[in-house]
């Protein structure tokens, strides 16, 4: 299996060499050169319908990553993200590190439910996937005697995932870049308590958007890049996308029965949305995706008029983790959008670079229209759709249930909203439309008394690289 970029100026590569690299040389995202086909058998889909979610996992990894890792190595990476082995003690069996489902479905009214995807250890959606990047990251890095700069710019959740499942790991260096005051203290103290020598908070004066294009900056930067030897773990990383495809199969053939599952999808940078996609190309029974975004609505102007094009600057709002102008995995649909045309998606993303927009050509805004709805949810609406429904919202979730609501034509079929983070992670927002003030999990409960540690710098390339060079052990 190879990979090859979004803008088609850069050399195919291997799985592993896609996923230590993040973004490729060009500046495009890594795609696979052909879908794979395996997930299409019937033997995967009977097996993901029983919910074994470490087998789909398994299953989703080998095919993706062709000869770079056997079944065998597949199924380990599987185990360790989401099965327990015994502590020192226990009886010698292996026990669900997560929820038995590790994604469980809640039937919210005749055909709905809700998938929830945030038992993990960060309380977000992205704990999902980060946990199967961290053994990952640790079986490549190994195999190639290799060490790496870790970067990622968050919105909110992004970054605790990443330091849940990379911190103390010996052949990693992690630096969140996290907007300043645009997160809630649950999320920060995700990335700043952890006690781990190898995480550095990294607080930017300055929005997601921002800090975003810090990360792409350091990239651009082909010597500091390699000299770092510099990775990215957003969801611009290929393994994202290929391990959060995995709830969709398996939620798509749990409720499918003779028809197709419909997905309703909080959505700030894509990727989210794109892994329903992706999961659609590979034999899951998905019909339609709704892309749910908040003020911040890029996606949803952009299905609607045929025109990507950010505004001045992102909205602050109470779905902050959505707070994006610039969704990077755009790029990935819109290659498929334009047949894979590297040349094409260049030039567009090079007048973007110039003007902050492009028309989408009329073909290709047709592939996007068939596949995708959308539609975004003001604060107001936000509040509301934490209260429409029996069920305890947090308000990026909340998004996606009130945007359904905004569908002309909704599809007929079992209807599946993700619910990306726990309401504990936002109990301000929670309470205020609820009344109601979530507690944290037990396994967090003392996570507000932590010490924290990050350090402040400016929305500044040379600032963040300095302090990279500085504490990177690669540059020992």
């Amino acid at each position: 299996m190879r990979y090859v970029s979004t803008r088609g100026e850069a050399p195919a590569v291997s799985f592993l060499d896609a996923v230590l690299a993040g973004l490729a040389p060009d500046g495009g995202l890594y795609v696979p050169q052909v879908w794979p086909q395996d997930l299409n058998a019937l033997e995967f889909r009977k097996q993901a319908a029983l919910g074994s979610f470490a087998g789909a996992a398994r299953d989703v990894l080998r095919a993706f990553a062709g000869d770079d890792l056997s079944y065998e190595e597949a199924g380990k990476l599987a185990a360790a993200a989401y099965i327990k082995p015994p502590a020192p003690g226990e009886e010698a069996a292996w026990t669900p590190a997560w929820p038995d489902a590790v994604t469980p479905l809640v039937q919210i009214g005749p055909g709905d439910f809700v998938l929830e995807l945030f038992h993990g250890p960060s309380l977000s959606f992205k704990d999902v996937a980060m946990q199967l990047i961290g053994p990952l990251y640790e079986h490549a890095l190994a195999k190639r005697d290799r060490r790496l700069s870790v970067v990622c710019a968050t919105s909110g959740d992004t970054g605790g995932a990443a330091v849940e499942a990379l911190k103390n790991r010996d052949r990693v260096d992690l630096f969140v870049l996290l907007p300043k005051g645009r997160v809630s203290d649950v999320q920060r103290l995700f990335m700043t308590a952890s006690g781990a020598g190898n995480v550095h908070a990294l607080e930017i004066d300055g929005d997601f958007d921002a800090c975003q294009a810090l990360v792409k900056a350091m990239f651009a930067d082909a010597p500091f890049a390699q000299a770092a030897s510099l990775s990215g773990v957003n969801s611009i990383n290929w393994a994202r996308i290929v391990a959060q495809s995995v709830y969709y199969h398996v939620a798509a053939n749990v409720l499918s029965g003779p028809g197709r599952v419909h997905f309703s999808v909080p959505t700030g940078n894509f990727g989210d949305a794109f892994s329903g996609f992706v999961a659609q190309q590979t034999g899951a029974p998905i019909g339609r995706i709704l892309m749910a975004t908040n003020a911040n609505d890029i996606l949803a102007r952009t299905l609607a008029t045929g025109r990507y094009e950010r505004a001045a600057t992102s909205s602050a709002t109470l779905s902050p983790a959505m707070d994006i102008q610039v969704a990077s995995n755009f790029e990935r649909i819109l290659f498929e959008a334009l047949g894979r045309d590297g040349a094409a998606v260049r030039r567009l993303y090079d007048q973007f670079a110039q003007s902050g927009g492009f028309d989408i050509p009329p073909a290709a805004l047709a592939v996007l229209r068939a596949h995708f709805d959308a539609a975004s949810a003001t604060d107001a609406e936000t509040l509301g759709g934490m209260t429409a429904w029996d069920y305890p919202a947090d308000p990026h979730t909340a998004v996606a249930l009130y945007a359904r609501s905004k569908v002309a034509e909704p599809p007929e079929g079992p209807h599946v909203t993700l619910a990306t983070a726990h309401p504990a992670k936002f109990p301000d927002t929670v309470s205020r439309a609820t009344g109601e003030r979530p507690p944290l999990p037990k396994k967090h409960a003392g996570l507000m008394e932590r010490a924290e540690r990050m350090h402040a710098l400016p929305n500044d390339a040379g600032a963040v690289k300095d302090y990279i060079r500085a504490q990177s052990r690669a540059f020992a």
